[in-house]
C-alpha cells in the first residue's frame, strides 16, 4: 500500500479540519479587536497560536492530498 498518498476520506477528512480550523483563527482574530478583558484576550492569543500551529501541520498533511 502506498503511504505517500492520502485516501479519498483523508483527503476529505483534512480539508474539513483544515477549514475548521481557519475558520476558528479567522473568528478568535476578529474577537481580539472587541474584547477588553486581558486575562481573555490572553487566552484567545493561545487559541490563536495554537490555530496557526494546527494550520501548518494540516497544510504539510494536504500536501499528500490526492486530487485525481
Amino acid at each position: 500500500m502506498n503511504q505517500e498518498r492520502l485516501a479519498y476520506h483523508e483527503t476529505m477528512d483534512t480539508h474539513e479540519m483544515l477549514n475548521l480550523r481557519t475558520i476558528g483563527l479567522l473568528k478568535a482574530k476578529m474577537m481580539q479587536g472587541i474584547v477588553f478583558d486581558q486575562d481573555l484576550k490572553a487566552l484567545m492569543e493561545k487559541n490563536v497560536q495554537q490555530s496557526i500551529q494546527d494550520i501548518e501541520e494540516l497544510k504539510s498533511l494536504y500536501e499528500k492530498a490526492r486530487i485525481h
